[in-house]
């Protein structure tokens, strides 16, 4: 690239999708005013100095790409992504790893869940490719925003959203899509103990031939009042059930993963199958794909439900129950309280857990710290899966 005065760098990058974005140039407008780096605390608090745009319209197409100063959005009052929830968002993770490389998990997951997603909401197509460029750059450009922590890291929120100024319901004409980073660390206060969930069949977060497997923003804000009576039951998140024979779905906003012996007498892991009301998680889909490379025990998507789970309790089965996701990676479960009855999860010492030994690994993939054998197993498997988007340290200038 080269730099325009001292406000402005420019990107030339190839088209690789017709149907994409038009632009062919990157913008960089730099913050006037860099933030001061400050210790990381909470999650999704402390943003970064940049972040991307990029606008579309039904006559023009695709705007060029701009990295701007970080800045409030401008939109009408009608905007449609406010009334109608038009919107969805994506979310993962900078890592900064033991050779100072940067690194993205596994990023065009992302981008194609994103795609999906924009399909479903009636938001044009967008090139992947090309917005993860995009992103890249944009990592790049705040790369000093990455804590140098294993517990911590930078995230970053793909958005996109209607901005159709009409109160008519329809097809937007118009639409913004935006990327924001911020530092994060654990999503749950306490992230080494074991979260505690309500089950209770009266709510729902989503259902057949809804949007519960795409990354909309009112799939998230319609559970918050379920949220809180959870927590008036003593537990820290929901067990979304589903059905009369209350199938287990998802924890909170996590996917769910149960470590157990099944009813054929066989070690199993198994979580929910994608069947339309369950989020497709990268680290779900990273999980079973590892596990299964193990070939030490079955791996299974399968339903599961209340009455399997408490027979399992009853008669030992169980070795242990954990979620998984972007914001919290693995968090074991402790105890459900289903019917007025507190059903206490085992889990096993840290070190002989099965879940621990899965974070481990995943932890080591995503920064770089693999040991030979492991190197050489995660070498294979990057002949089918892309794992990592390494991001060089470099100035910009």
């Amino acid at each position: 690239f080269r730099i325009v005065g001292t406000e402005s760098l420019i990107l030339d990058f190839l088209k690789e999708n017709k149907t994409s974005e038009s632009a062919a140039d990157l913008v960089i407008q730099l913050s006037s005013s860099p933030k001061t780096k400050q210790d990381v605390s909470g999650f999704g608090t402390v943003f970064t100095d940049h972040m991307l745009t990029i606008e579309w319209t039904l006559t023009e197409g695709w705007q060029a790409p701009l990295i701007m100063p970080f800045v409030n959005l401008s939109l009408h009052p009608a905007c449609s992504a406010l009334h109608y929830g038009i919107q969805l968002f994506e979310g993962l993770k900078v890592y900064r790893g033991d050779d100072k490389r940067l690194r993205l998990f596994r990023p065009m997951l992302n981008m194609s869940r994103m795609a999906k997603s924009a399909r479903r909401a009636c938001l044009p197509a967008f090139d992947q490719t090309e917005l993860l460029e995009c992103i890249r750059r944009l990592v790049e450009l705040d790369q000093d925003f990455v804590p140098h922590s294993d517990s911590c890291s930078l995230y970053i929120r793909p958005t996109f959203i209607s901005t159709e100024c009409s109160l008519g319901i329809k097809k937007p004409t118009r639409a913004l899509l935006y990327v924001i980073m911020c530092q994060v660390g654990s999503y749950f206060n306490n992230e080494a103990e074991a979260v505690s969930l309500w089950a209770d069949p009266k709510y729902t977060r989503a259902w057949k031939g809804g949007t519960g497997d795409c990354k909309m923003g009112g799939n998230y804000g319609g559970t918050l009042f379920a949220q809180y009576e959870a927590v008036e039951y003593g537990c820290q998140q929901v067990l979304w059930l589903y059905g009369e024979d209350h199938q287990i779905t998802e924890a909170g906003t996590m996917n769910i993963f149960l470590h157990w012996i099944n009813e054929d007498g066989e070690e199993e892991l198994a979580t929910p199958p994608l069947d339309g009301i369950i989020l497709p998680g990268i680290t779900r889909q990273s999980i079973l794909e590892l596990t299964r490379k193990w070939g030490e025990f079955k791996v299974t998507e399968r339903y599961l439900n209340m009455g399997r789970l408490c027979s399992a309790l009853e008669q030992h089965r169980v070795k242990e129950m954990f979620g998984s996701g972007t914001a919290c990676m693995i968090c074991p479960v402790g105890h459900i309280v289903y019917h007025g009855e507190s059903l206490h999860i085992p889990h096993q010492d840290k070190n002989a857990k099965l879940s621990s030994r899965i974070e481990k690994e995943l932890t080591d993939i995503q920064v770089g710290g693999c040991s030979n054998t492991q190197k050489h197993m995660h070498a294979c498997m990057h002949t089918h899966i892309p794992q990592m988007f390494p991001l060089a340290q470099q100035q910009l200038g």
